[in-house]
């Protein structure tokens, strides 16, 4: 049953926007692959440019409705971008292009182009500072996360503004690899984290980007460092003094580094569902799912119907994830818009990575192991093989940018050793071949060394000292950045509000309408919004079976 916390239906249309990511390895931290539903619309062009009312520069022009040069950026106003499905609240937007140079130590090399849509703030007397929204991924579209946005009223009063990030769906350049979208729906008959997966899994990544730097793409240039210039930039280009930031998951890390790097006309930043870049990658995907897991267990055996059908939920998976890890279980299952059925194994990775996902259907988490234990593999598995078959699973991640985060910022600053530790702090019962493969994260190492990027600079790491009003959302079930990352960087944050939306999973502002709330209160006042919703907050009510 779904939480009171928002719509019914608005809560199904934003957690389909919380797509399943890349390939193997799951590239988005930002992964519901089993909550993804068939998608009918075909890719197309969007709206193009709207009436809509919105706000002005300090020269007298609308936002996006002038052409402006900034160094070597310059952005033209145009038609919207393309979005993989249609995009209603894109039907008033005014839209155009970025222009930057791909490698910015290079800026008379090749430019690529980014799509820019503004969707105008509902009232006719807007606010003067609009909100930039940092998507998730890394490799998702922002402008294709614009209705789980308009949805939680963020335009209330102020313009939002929507760029695909470097090598993203609507950006040209773009870096999505289908193949490694196919092998993800193949692998759900595979054993998850066998030598011999991880050689096909490997195998696609490296077809990936010899298919990418064969069309000439500059796979060094697909980072953070980058990007976060791209926004600053973008910022100047639109004429736009002052701006707030919002992102979310992966779109936190990169905020970080952006308000770091480029703070200048930056009035606040708001940031959901928290990856801190001084410790991104295997540990904290390990501690994370350690945090959201415990979370839910904890919220079961605090509800007395669920603690009675369901005693000791924890030891229950921690013992699943090691009997299926010794002994696969190999079942099919019928998946919509496949008429055959699918071969799906369960060991114990991928009960570990679907759980991670599986925070976000909470209520019915709890029946699906007991299912699981007494011999029933159907509920889950259908779930796995769902969300990686889905149409939304194919032709959206932009690995290109995923991979160059991932292998130029994560990986050269974990060492395998720390990797490992991390796994069995948070899961000490778990095999060895369950820890080797973090989650989300699978054959990250050896997809990297093929990906073969230069490591960024070490203050990459750094972390994030800044005064700049901020806001540190996170969800109580957020088994992919734990709830534990909001106090973490608010402790160099000297103006931050740290908020945990309880019973929540990953991305609270998609799912719940109080987040909404605190969220459009700080961009009210950045100093000091309004929590109080917090107090009527109540835990969802479990699935029962008979």
């Amino acid at each position: 049953m779904a939480l009171d916390h928002a719509p019914r239906r608005r809560r199904r249309r934003t957690m389909r926007q919380l797509h399943t990511t890349s390939a193997g390895v799951a590239t988005g931290l930002l992964i519901t692959g089993l909550l993804a539903t068939p998608a009918h619309a075909e890719h197309g062009i969007g709206m193009g440019m709207g009436s809509g009312i919105g706000i002005s520069t300090g020269a007298g022009a609308t936002i996006g409705t002038a052409t402006r040069t900034a160094g070597d950026a310059r952005f033209v106003p145009g038609p919207c971008p393309k979005t993989a499905d249609p995009v209603p609240a894109l039907a008033g937007a005014r839209c155009g292009t970025l222009t930057v140079p791909e490698n910015r130590a290079r800026p008379n090399g090749r430019k690529i182009t980014l799509g820019v849509a503004i969707v105008p703030a509902a009232t006719s007397t807007p606010k003067p500072d609009p909100i930039v929204w940092l998507a998730g991924g890394p490799g998702d579209d922002a402008v294709g996360e614009a209705g789980m946005a308009i949805d939680g009223g963020l335009n209330r009063d102020r313009d939002v503004i929507f760029m695909s990030q470097r090598g993203t769906y609507s950006a040209d350049p773009v870096l999505t690899c289908p193949n490694i979208d196919e092998f993800n729906a193949r692998a759900v008959g595979l054993v998850y984290d066998a030598p011999s997966t991880e050689r096909l899994h490997v195998k696609a990544t490296r077809t990936c980007r010899d298919r990418l730097a064969g069309r000439g793409a500059d796979l060094s240039a697909y980072n953070d460092t980058e990007s976060a210039a791209d926004y600053a930039d973008l910022r100047v280009a639109l004429g736009i003094e002052q701006w707030n930031v919002f992102g979310i998951s992966y779109g936190t890390h990169l905020a970080l580094i952006y308000m770091r790097q480029h703070p200048q006309g930056i009035r606040s930043v708001g940031i959901d569902g928290i990856l801190p870049p001084s410790t991104a990658g295997s540990a904290l995907t390990w501690s994370s799912a350690r945090q959201g897991f415990d979370g839910l267990f904890k919220a079961c055996a605090e509800q007395p119907a669920c603690n009675l059908r369901y005693p000791n939920l924890s030891t229950t998976f921690d013992r699943l994830v090691r009997e299926l890890e010794a002994h696969p279980v190999t079942t099919t299952v019928t998946v919509p818009g496949h008429p055959q059925p699918v071969k799906v194994v369960l060991d114990g990775g991928a009960l570990v990575n679907w759980m991670t996902s599986a925070t976000h259907v909470a209520p019915g988490v709890p029946r699906s192991l007991d299912e699981l234990a007494h011999g029933n593999p159907q509920r889950i598995a259908e779930q796995w093989a769902g969300g990686k078959l889905s149409p939304q699973a194919f032709g959206r991640t932009a690995h290109g940018l995923a991979y160059g985060v991932f292998c130029s910022e994560w990986v050269p600053y974990e060492s395998r050793a720390e990797a490992l530790r991390g796994g069995r702090q948070a899961f000490p019962s778990f095999p060895r071949s369950v820890l080797a493969q973090a989650p989300q994260l699978t054959f990250l190492r050896p997809d990297c060394a093929v990906w073969n990027v230069p490591a960024a600079p070490r203050s990459i790491r750094d972390v994030t000292r800044s005064d700049i009003p901020t806001l540190a959302l996170s969800g109580g079930f957020d088994s992919q950045t734990g709830a534990a990352n909001g106090p973490y960087v608010a402790h160099t944050l000297s103006r931050a509000t740290v908020v945990t939306v309880p019973y929540e999973p990953h991305v609270v502002f998609a799912t719940s309408q109080c987040a909404q709330e605190i969220t459009a209160s700080f961009f009210d006042n950045p100093t000091a919004p309004k929590t109080g919703c917090l107090t009527s907050l109540k835990p969802p009510r479990f699935e029962i079976a008979p």
